[in-house]
């Protein structure tokens, strides 16, 4: 088997997977590994084929080529022993929303297999830990949407699965509701030995993991901790918009150097300082030509970008 952090055999592995759909080719080789305890992101865009590999590692989707290995031991996608280890939360909300919160998870239970005085046991023990105890009859649609993320989360539990997988976990919540999720998670890694594994566009939820994989077009781009890929970005970056960003960037490279590219329409520099290059670059440029400068710090988003040559934020989902 492959090796985790801490030079640890992986517990969940995923080796060459490839999906087609049509003439797409949707996952093209994807391979990455995740340490027992670790929480693993997948980061990317809406169409890099983070839904596609989250259908499969969790059996919904069968891959066209390649494999999944729990342990080491390569098995089936959708094979029961990798679902009895996994917990699944689903970006669309999987709960009823007319009935309480203890009748979802005693529902759930059921679908698990749980026996029902030990169901009724988890269940109470689960509504009490995320807080719900005083309110498990009430409807779920009078949940925010924190709560219900929460409960989520508790229904995915319920047959005590070593490993979490979630897919856009705090997609549409507010900032509140995310903290108080992403605390939640940090806290079941504690207190169970929870190994997660999270898709996610977000880079500040990528950072609260301890590894990621940036994915593009169906393929793993680079696989490191947050603050190793960060350090691959040297500097800031500067990013000019303007009409004409070839001839734009022509000139800077004229009269600054290299290490000007053109990236989405967009002029980029990466220099340390970023802020005292600004009269530099006007001065390069003919009068009216630069209709916006902006310095970004570098982080993961920054990383994506450099690595890409385009945005998190700029594909539209196709994996779906």
């Amino acid at each position: 088997p492959g090796r985790g952090s801490n030079d640890r055999a992986y517990r969940f592995e995923v080796r060459d997977l490839a999906v087609r759909r049509g003439d797409r080719q949707v996952l093209a080789g994807l391979s990455f590994g995740v340490g027992r305890g670790e929480a693993f992101g997948l980061l990317g865009p809406n169409g890099a084929g983070k839904t596609t590999a989250f259908h499969v590692i969790t059996g919904l989707l069968p891959p066209d080529g390649g494999t999944v290995a729990l342990d080491g031991v390569e098995m089936a996608a959708g094979d029961r022993r990798l679902r009895r280890e996994c917990g699944v939360v689903f970006q669309q909300p999987a709960l009823d929303p007319r009935l309480g919160s203890r009748t979802n998870l005693l529902l759930a239970a059921r679908l698990y297999g749980v026996p029902t005085s030990e169901a009724r046991r988890r269940v109470d023990a689960a509504l009490d830990e995320a807080g719900f105890a005083d309110r498990a009859d009430d409807p779920i649609k009078t949940f925010s949407g924190g709560m219900r993320r929460r409960v989520e989360i508790a229904r995915a539990l319920l047959h005590e699965p070593s490993i979490l997988v979630l897919d856009e976990p705090t997609t549409g919540l507010d900032e509140r509701a995310y903290r108080a999720t992403w605390e939640t998670l940090d806290r079941l890694r504690k207190d169970r030995g929870l190994t997660l594994v999270v898709t996610t566009h977000r880079p500040d939820e990528a950072e609260r993991c301890d590894r990621l994989a940036i994915l593009d077009g169906g393929r793993v781009v680079a696989c490191d901790r947050p603050d190793a890929l960060r350090s691959t970005v040297r500097g800031d970056l500067i990013v000019i918009e303007t009409d004409d960003p070839e001839s734009a960037a022509a000139a800077l490279r004229g009269s600054l150097g290299d290490g000007v590219r053109v990236l989405d329409g967009r002029v980029v520099l990466e220099r340390e300082s970023a802020h005292a290059w600004g009269p530099r670059i006007v001065e390069a440029l003919p009068d009216g030509t630069i209709r916006s400068i902006s310095v970004r710090t570098a982080g993961l988003g920054e990383v994506f970008l450099e690595l890409t040559g385009h945005e998190l934020a700029d594909d539209v989902e196709a994996s779906r």
